[in-house]
C-alpha cells in the first residue's frame, strides 16, 4: 500500500500494464523515480535521456503511452521542444522540473499539463509519485458537473478529463437529481450557484436530504464576489466553495481533498465493519 503526503492510499491491483515515460536526463533522479514507483504500483518505466529517444519510444513501439513524466528541457531539446512533442501527440504530461517561475508555470500551463512537480525538496520524489497514482486512478471516481452554462459545462469538463476523472454533466438541478439516482457511484458534485429552476444552495439541501458528506462531496461554484455565498453553501451542506475564474492548481487540489476525504471515511466505515464482524464472530 503507498500512502501519499495527502494521506491517499493505493492498495488496489497492479498498475504494471501502464506505459510510463520518462524524460529526464539526470541518473539520479531517473533511478529514483523508477524505484519510488517499482515499490509502490509495480510499475516498469521507460526512461529517455535525449529529444531523440523519446522520439524514439514512440516511433518504434506501437503500444499507446499512458503518462509521461518529462523534465522542461533534455539534450536535444533545449527550449521545451520536448513538452511541444508529447502535448501535440495528446500524451498526459506531468512535468518534473528544477527550474520554476512566473514564466515557466504560464508555459507550463498552457499546454494543458496534468501536474508539475518542482525538485526543491527531499519529499519531490513521493509528491510526484503521488500525483502519478492520482492521475491512474481518478477514473474511478465519478464526478457531476452542474451549471446551466454549456461554455461553463465544457471548461470544467475538459479540465476534469485532463485529470482522467469519470464525469458527467447536468444543465439544472432537476436532472442533476435524476442523474444522481440512476448513478449513485458518483462521488463528488461541482454546482454552479446561479441556476435558474433550483439555485446551487436548493440542490444542495435536497442532495443532503439523500445522501450525507460520507457519501458525497459537493462543491459550490460562482463567478459572483459575494463573500457570503460561500458561508450559505457551507451551510446548506455544502463541503468546499471555489470563486470563478479558477486557478488551475487550486482547483485540482480542492476537487483532491474532497475525494481524499470521501476515500477516507469510506475505509474508516469498512474498517469499523470488520471489526463490528470479528466481534460477533
Amino acid at each position: 500500500m503507498f500512502v501519499g503526503l495527502s494521506g491517499m492510499q493505493y492498495s488496489g491491483g497492479s498498475l504494471g500494464d501502464c506505459r510510463i515515460i520518462v524524460a529526464e536526463d539526470s541518473n539520479v533522479f531517473t533511478s529514483m523515480i523508477g524505484q519510488k514507483l517499482k515499490e509502490c504500483f509495480d510499475i516498469d518505466i521507460e526512461i529517455c535521456r535525449t529529444f531523440e529517444e523519446l522520439q524514439l519510444a514512440f516511433d518504434y513501439d506501437d503500444r499507446p503511452i499512458t503518462l509521461a513524466i518529462s523534465n522542461i528541457n533534455l539534450p536535444g531539446a533545449e527550449n521545451g521542444e520536448a513538452l511541444n512533442y508529447l502535448a501535440g501527440l495528446s500524451i498526459p504530461i506531468i512535468v518534473f522540473t528544477g527550474t520554476f517561475h512566473e514564466k515557466t508555470r504560464e508555459g507550463i500551463l498552457a499546454r494543458d499539463i496534468v501536474d508539475y512537480v518542482i525538485k526543491d525538496s527531499v519529499l519531490a520524489i513521493d509528491m510526484l509519485a503521488e500525483s502519478v497514482c492520482r492521475f491512474l486512478t481518478n477514473h474511478r471516481h465519478h464526478v457531476l458537473i452542474v451549471d446551466d452554462s454549456p461554455t461553463a459545462r465544457a471548461l470544467l469538463r475538459t479540465r476534469l478529463d485532463r485529470f482522467n476523472f469519470n464525469v458527467s454533466t447536468a444543465e439544472n438541478g432537476a436532472e442533476a437529481l435524476t442523474i444522481l439516482k440512476t448513478k449513485p457511484e458518483i462521488g463528488l458534485v461541482i454546482t454552479d450557484y446561479n441556476m435558474p429552476d433550483m439555485d446551487g444552495f436548493e440542490l444542495t439541501r435536497r442532495l443532503r436530504s439523500v445522501r450525507g458528506s460520507h457519501e458525497l462531496r459537493i462543491i459550490g461554484v460562482s463567478s459572483s464576489d459575494n463573500r457570503l455565498l460561500s458561508a450559505r453553501f457551507l451551510k446548506a451542506g455544502g463541503n468546499d466553495f471555489m470563486l470563478r475564474p479558477y486557478i488551475d492548481e487550486e482547483f485540482y487540489c480542492r476537487v483532491n481533498q474532497n475525494l481524499d476525504t470521501l476515500d477516507q471515511i469510506k475505509q474508516a466505515h469498512r474498517s469499523m465493519g470488520n471489526a463490528d464482524v470479528a466481534k460477533v464472530a
